[in-house]
């Protein structure tokens, strides 16, 4: 079983341990090649975005320009606010000189000299650690003006913890990169993306945390061998973050590719009282759910789950059983997306709160059946037109929820009410034909 960024040694995040185990070797071979060849070893070897959007992170590395006068930076999004996602902070606890030796070697790729890790207020427990590693990796001389002696190398650059708020927006890049700068975390319109203007009008490189922790061994063991590992369109491991009714919650690195059922059952240690699955979100709360029954055969990659209806997302498992009560749990999503929401886009500050109020009307048994069609159709009309994805995000849950589970949400809404139309058109009210008569199609 292949574990490359939570690898099973105790004590790897004291820098002892840590070196005892080859630790650092990765940035001494990296600074021996060129920075075109370390880009071209990581597009080798497919490692993609473990933020959520898979994204090739070599092919995203080349977009950085290669001549210019400006400062470059690297941000490191630690921010994993969305429900289901508990990952990056195993890194941040059990492996931080892997996270940093990481940055140096991407850093070094794409010609950045400092380097910002960008961490969730609520991680205090967790930056402490993170803040540990640095600093004794300051005291060896792996950060700093010292990497020059260190490993013989012109190459040297900072690393600084940025800690959050504590919002879930700064998990977007441009907002991340707007709260660094001291500002709103409002996210950007693009273009013009981070690598051309990003940290104060810089070119900007922003990765996840888990993503920069797989490069050192990529280039330790080459990309053949990572590209190996898995899944061959998505390689490498993956951290899944395992939670709701199982008896082992937990995070589990395991290949990509790996069986949905086989994660719940042989790690996750099987569904609580041996009850029917409902209901599983495959990858943090912003993916579309999918039913119990369709996830036999089911493989844990970008490619098999987009073909399910689904999206890996953070690979944040939530497995609910047969006796979940589907409604509470989108109305308490819902209200997780309306309060987060930065109130910029006009269809996610407004939208997230009327489908709120709609979900908790129906959960005060007020609802209609209108009401959830009416839900679809704000939805649909936040997808896709606000800034950032953080509409995406609100909106798919629910339209997706009702969608695949209709009959739960049917019945719970009751149609004897009908709700009074209280604001008819003037011109309408004393006519032959009321607007009650007319149809709306």
């Amino acid at each position: 079983m292949h574990r490359i960024v939570l690898p099973d040694i105790k004590n790897l995040q004291e820098i002892d341990v840590y070196l005892a185990n080859q630790g650092y070797y990765g940035a001494r071979l990296a600074f021996q090649k060129s920075p075109d060849d370390i880009i071209e070893i990581v597009k080798k070897s497919g490692l993609r975005g473990r933020g959520g959007a898979a994204f090739l992170t070599g092919l995203k590395w080349s977009f950085m320009p290669k001549v210019t006068s400006k400062p470059k930076y690297l941000c490191v999004n630690g921010d994993e606010s969305e429900p289901g996602s508990f990952k990056d902070r195993q890194i941040f606890e059990f492996n931080p000189h892997q996270l940093i030796e990481g940055i140096l070697i991407t850093c070094y790729a794409i010609g950045a000299q400092t380097a910002y890790i960008y961490i969730r207020g609520e991680y205090h427990k967790w930056i402490k650690p993170v803040q540990k590693a640095i600093d004794e990796a300051y005291n060896n001389g792996f950060i700093g003006s010292r990497m020059k002696e260190t490993f013989g190398t012109q190459f040297s650059c900072d690393i600084f913890i940025h800690k959050g708020a504590g919002a879930y927006i700064c998990g977007e890049e441009s907002s991340l990169m707007n709260s660094i700068e001291g500002q709103r975390a409002y996210p950007r319109v693009k273009p013009p993306f981070p690598a051309q203007n990003g940290l104060w009008g810089n070119p900007t490189t922003i990765n996840n945390v888990e993503t920069i922790t797989n490069v050192p061994p990529i280039i330790k063991n080459g990309s053949e061998w990572f590209s190996s590992i898995g899944e061959p369109k998505h390689p490498g491991t993956l951290l899944f973050g395992v939670s709701g009714h199982v008896n082992k919650p937990g995070v589990y690195e395991l290949p990509t590719g790996t069986l949905l059922t086989d994660i719940i059952e042989k790690y996750a240690g099987g569904v609580i009282n041996a009850k029917r699955i409902k209901c599983i979100i495959p990858g943090g709360t912003s993916m579309p759910p999918l039913k119990g029954d369709s996830i036999e055969g089911l493989k844990m990659d970008a490619e098999s789950l987009r073909a399910a209806g689904s999206a890996i997302g953070t690979g944040g498992i939530i497995v609910m059983d047969e006796d979940t009560d589907l409604v509470k749990v989108l109305a308490r999503m819902t209200k997780f997306y309306y309060h987060e929401s930065c109130g910029q886009c006009t269809p996610c500050r407004e939208g997230t709160g009327w489908m709120l109020k709609i979900l908790k009307r129906i959960l005060d048994g007020k609802g209609t059946k209108s009401d959830l069609d009416l839900l679809i159709s704000i939805a649909n009309n936040i997808d896709g037109n606000t800034v950032c994805a953080l509409g995406e995000a609100a909106a798919w849950p629910v339209k997706f929820t009702i969608a695949r589970f209709r009959d739960e949400f049917e019945n719970r809404v009751n149609e004897s009410i009908q709700i009074p139309v209280n604001n008819k058109v003037h011109s309408m009210r004393k006519t032959k034909n009321p607007i009650d008569n007319i149809e709306i199609r």
